[in-house]
């Protein structure tokens, strides 16, 4: 029989550490993918901050640079004027690029850094406990908002790649999902096209990612894909932006 599946040679052979249902598995496999396909895995460097993915230098085989929270952007745009011919990118969650780090965020953008990022919006803070996070939805209930979002009390949930859109240095921004296997393959695209965008200097390139977060949705796994495709994808409406 022909061979269907194999790692992705940018991906290590180790079990992961994230909760059952967690969409950042199929989101490492996806980036690994991705690299293998352009071919520019001895070139690549990654930069994850603090959140769950902090420790994705354990499964991507290419070089990482763990930043301060929130500060990814600010390190990648070190990194990339240094090394202007690498492959840089960020894989951030929410709560680190659209709270800690919204200026680093912003200001990276505003200058047309010529960067990939790839923003895991989970609606949640999962490595802390659960707590609210900016894109927390309105009546979301988190360890901090025990009976749902309140926008009198923390205002709305930030749609963070429809404001990038409007800045002059953004030169795409783009929202996918993770909760079926079309929007699997549909992220994979985006993902490529991002880095693609770089590699051809065209500047700032954000990719959103809706994804799971079964623990601290208090879902199972399936309730957690039909959440994202009944619930969340309403308010964060998938597709191009820029």
């Amino acid at each position: 029989m022909a061979k269907t599946y194999k790692r992705p040679e940018s991906l290590y052979d180790v079990a992961t550490h994230y909760c059952a249902g967690c969409g950042h598995g199929i989101l490492h496999r996806i980036v690994a993918e991705v690299i293998d396909e352009l071919a520019v895995r001895e070139k690549t460097i990654a930069v994850a901050p603090v959140g769950c993915a902090v420790i994705a230098y354990d499964y991507w085989k290419f070089d990482c640079a763990e930043s301060a929270h929130g500060r990814a952007l600010a390190v990648a745009t070190a990194i990339k004027r240094v090394g202007p011919d690498k492959v840089v990118f960020t894989y951030q969650g929410d709560g680190d690029l659209a709270a800690i780090g919204t200026a680093e965020t912003i200001h990276a953008a505003n200058r047309g850094e010529n960067l990939t990022v790839i923003f895991v919006n989970n609606a949640v803070y999962g490595m802390t406990g659960g707590q609210m996070a900016p894109t927390t939805l309105l009546s979301q209930k988190t360890a901090t908002t025990p009976l749902g979002r309140d926008a009198k009390l923390a205002g709305y949930p930030l749609r963070i790649s429809e404001m990038l859109a409007l800045l002059d240095g953004v030169y795409s921004a783009e929202r996918t999902s993770l909760s079926n296997p079309k929007e699997v393959l549909n992220t994979k695209r985006a993902i490529k096209q991002a880095f693609e965008n770089q590699i051809q200097n065209k500047g700032f390139s954000i990719v959103e990612v809706l994804s799971m977060c079964p623990t601290y949705w208090d879902k199972t796994p399936q309730e957690s894909v039909r959440w994202i495709e009944e619930v969340m994808s309403q308010y964060f409406k998938l597709g191009k932006l820029k």
